[in-house]
């Protein structure tokens, strides 16, 4: 079928709205109409990655399933999903129920193409394009998902706001709910207040942190922060952070939660927890970290992927937290129509919009049955 789609062509070049064709969902697979989709700092990685050029990027989306393949199970024409990243459902790890390690986590979800190297598009001259970024390519009117990337949801959940759910709010909300396990009464320090940030932040909260500090170098994130649950709200530019965060927590946090891959900020995460605490990382760094010699003594650091949550437990759950509005993570969302893609990244990337969101399509009603 025909469909509209942002390619990226080049590394340095501007997403252009194309109309390409995309192939029928195979047997595993289901063919979503998207109503929304998040934008994150991920979905750059590809303007590093040439190989995959061209690409249709997006990894947050939402829609209704329009078809679905011959072998899918649990997934039906006109379900309302989010969609997350893929996993293959058999390895060692999504055995034990945890498919944000899948074995084939890297290819599956950061290639751009499936486990054979295969796409789901061509271009109006018959080329191949990339569309299966995170098994999905969502900044699309249409895109292919597998049947363990969508998650169905209630029908009367707002989908244009549901897509930022599939990856950074999950990632944020699962590293302190399900991989640091943070636990109540005890203290915690979030470097970046992005929408992973305040997702961690509003998390804490939930968790029953008494102490939640928020680290940026933007004010007015700073001040949201404070908002969403934040008790404490510091400059990461401070020369004295990790003093400041000392003296806060007696002599440092019980964990620490890294979002921006800034081996500076990285090193500062350990520097802040005390002997005993858990450091986690979710930010792609792009260059080697470097420690003092005593730097990882006594304490547990971990490299965190998706939160090391299963989005069939943990985004439904996050929609009846926000429900009861205890997760307001509507808050950090602008949203923006799919032709001004190329807006909402420069936005995104100025720190101006802490979570952009892409409109490729309205929600059409449903007739009464």
């Amino acid at each position: 079928m025909e469909i509209t789609a942002a390619v990226l062509r080049a590394t340095d070049g501007s997403y252009e709205l194309e109309q390409v064709q995309l192939a029928d969902p195979g047997p595993h697979e289901v063919l979503v109409r998207v109503v929304s989709a998040g934008m994150c700092h991920t979905d750059v990685v590809p303007r590093s990655l040439e190989l995959v050029l061209p690409i249709i990027t997006g990894h947050e989306g939402a829609g209704i399933v329009e078809s679905v393949g011959s072998a899918v199970n649990g997934v039906e024409v006109g379900d309302h999903v989010v969609l997350s990243f893929d996993s293959c459902g058999t390895c060692a790890s999504c055995s034990r129920g945890v498919p944000a390690y899948c074995e084939t986590f890297i290819t599956r979800n950061l290639t751009g193409r499936d486990v054979d190297w295969g796409t789901t598009v061509a271009d109006g001259d018959g080329a191949e394009v990339s569309a299966r970024w995170f098994g999905q390519s969502s900044f699309a009117t249409h895109c292919i998902a597998t049947a363990r990337n969508v998650v169905v949801v209630d029908r009367d959940a707002p989908l244009e706001l549901l897509g930022p759910l599939g990856c950074g709010i999950l990632t944020g909300a699962g590293s302190v709910l399900v991989a640091l396990d943070v636990q109540a009464g005890r203290s915690i320090v979030i470097f970046g207040a992005g929408a992973v940030g305040l997702a961690a932040v509003m998390a804490a909260t939930i968790a029953g942190a008494t102490t939640i500090i928020a680290v940026d170098l933007h004010e007015h994130r700073l001040e949201l922060a404070r908002e969403l649950g934040a008790t404490h709200a510091l400059d990461g530019s401070s020369e004295g952070l990790l003093e400041e965060i000392a003296a806060i927590t007696a002599g440092g946090a019980d964990y620490s939660f890294d979002t921006t891959g800034n081996t500076t900020v990285m090193a500062n995460a350990i520097g802040a927890i005390r002997l005993g605490g858990h450091c986690g990382f979710v930010g792609i760094q792009t260059e080697p970290l470097t420690l003092d010699p005593l730097a990882l003594i006594g304490k547990n650091v971990s490299g965190i992927l998706e939160g090391g949550a299963d989005p069939q437990v943990l985004v439904p759950r996050l929609i009846e937290l926000w429900r009861e509005g205890r997760f307001p993570f509507d808050r950090l969302i602008e949203t923006f129509p799919l032709s001004a893609i190329n807006d909402a990244e420069a936005a995104s990337l100025a720190g101006k919009v802490v979570k952009p969101v892409l409109l490729p399509a309205p929600v059409v009603a449903e007739a009464p049955a």
